[in-house]
């Protein structure tokens, strides 16, 4: 009997370890993903007619012409799962202002509490094919975007203002952003309340985070400037415009301005600044275009080894008088700094 039931539990394993997306009970997606033909249609069509249902994309590449719209009603959401390497592709002279993939782009509806309402994207590759937006949440809450690779974008990932009250509730993590290398393409836009961001890689972009909401979480987000010279100086690692915001070991490399803030009150935990090269004229870690007001805790700096920038600022301050302060700051190099009105805020 022992013997029995080994045998029975090896096939179940087995078969776990093993089984496809069928024997998941995934509805395949079953089109010609050879780059070349459009099947917009054919993806918006298998969405509509299996709502509750994880829709399975196998390897290859599925061009788009038109955004995709998966449905906020918990009655009709779907989660999309793409294999590793399928690709969903813009076609070429894509116009449109939306992003590719619209989460809860129709049916709008504000639910937690029905079978449903928690729809996800997983995996694969967003190609925007250097113009169109990647991805963006319109609808719905707790929406989550994960191990996902979006590619050659004008703007990455975009979370909407949220359908309770402005609260989206999303959870994002495991993202690689890479833009289009121009001087308005930002990696995420963040409208919408209360969402949470962890793990993620952003470069190709003159912004890395934008954030025009509140209650939001950032952890272990690295935004990286390179390969353009084109608007520097605009450039920024993190610009946050409102406040009560929370990041921890949030990573800003190479951009013109760090971190720019808008006034308010945010939590800056663990964070690094940094900058290897030459470029620009000024390179600045907290920009605050009103009184600085933040709470600053055991950031990092690093100017560079052989720093030859004209200026090099831990903090710009609009106004006088904040009641922001830094604790624990270590600057690989005080020697470079200019300017010294962070000292009135050092705890």
């Amino acid at each position: 009997m022992k013997r029995f039931l080994c045998i029975v539990a090896t096939f179940v394993f087995a078969f776990a370890a093993y089984a496809g997306p069928k024997d998941m009970g995934y509805v395949v997606v079953k089109v010609k993903a050879n780059g070349k033909v459009d099947v917009s249609d054919a993806i918006q069509k298998i969405i509509d007619d299996n709502p509750n249902r994880t829709i399975y994309f196998p390897d290859g590449v599925y061009l788009i012409s038109k955004p995709i719209c998966t449905p906020a009603d918990p009655h009709k959401s779907v989660a999309l799962e793409l294999s590793n390497y399928a690709v969903i592709k813009a076609a070429d002279g894509w116009s449109h202002e939306e992003a590719m993939i619209r989460l809860g782009g129709k049916d709008p509806y504000n639910e937690i509490t029905i079978p449903g309402s928690n729809y996800y994207l997983d995996g694969g590759i967003i190609d925007g094919s250097g113009v169109a937006k990647g991805v963006s949440i319109d609808n719905g809450r707790e929406t989550a975007i994960r191990n996902t690779s979006i590619k050659g974008v004008s703007l990455g990932i975009h979370v909407k203002y949220g359908t309770n009250a402005g609260s989206s509730d999303a959870d994002i993590c495991n993202v690689n952003i890479v833009g289009n290398f121009q001087p308005d393409c930002i990696g995420v836009l963040v409208e919408g309340y209360d969402n949470t961001f962890t793990n993620m890689r952003i470069g190709g972009v003159n912004i890395g985070f934008l954030i025009r909401s509140e209650a939001n979480s950032l952890r272990n987000i690295h935004p990286l400037y390179y390969k353009t010279e084109s608007g520097y100086e605009t450039s920024c690692g993190f610009m946050d415009e409102r406040q009560n915001n929370w990041y921890d070991f949030c990573y800003s490399d190479e951009f013109a301005t760090a971190f720019c803030i808008n006034g308010g009150r945010s939590i800056y935990n663990n964070c690094f600044a940094y900058w290897y090269s030459n470029r620009g004229e000024k390179h600045t870690v907290f920009k605050s275009n009103g009184a600085f007001n933040s709470d600053v805790m055991n950031m990092n700096v690093g100017f560079g080894q052989h720093n030859k920038t004209k200026e090099n600022s831990i903090l710009e301050a609009e106004q006088d008088g904040g009641t922001g302060m830094f604790f624990n700051l270590h600057v690989g190099d005080y020697s470079v700094i200019t300017g010294s009105s962070y000292l009135k805020y050092m705890r």
